[in-house]
């Protein structure tokens, strides 16, 4: 018997699972980044620990947040909005919402 086909079979196994996992979950969180719209009168500030700051104008906010893959939940004031992370790093607000897309500010 050969004992190394069985060890790459294991290990395959062990990447295969990897890869999963990753691609599961996105690979990109909106911690610690700053978007912005409709010409930077909209900002939303994602911090660390699910805390978030929404601005539009001189009103500001503050929210949570919750990241499950490429959905972002905005909560502010009980109010929940629902993003999506797009491929280009940008955020999609609610088809028929105010928000639209927000794009990530450079640092």
């Amino acid at each position: 018997m050969n004992s190394y086909s069985g060890n790459s079979a294991h290990l395959v196994g062990v990447l295969l699972g990897a890869g999963l996992i990753l691609g599961a979950c996105g690979g990109t969180s909106v911690a610690g980044s700053t978007y912005e719209g409709a010409g930077g009168a909209v900002k939303i500030e994602f911090q660390s620990g699910g805390k978030a700051f929404a601005s539009i104008g001189a009103f500001s906010s503050p929210c949570t947040y919750d990241q499950n893959g490429k959905i972002v939940t905005l909560t502010c004031e009980r109010d929940k909005t629902d993003f999506t992370l797009n491929d280009d790093g940008s955020l999609s607000g609610p088809p028929n919402g105010m928000l639209g897309r927000l794009t990530k500010k450079k640092a």
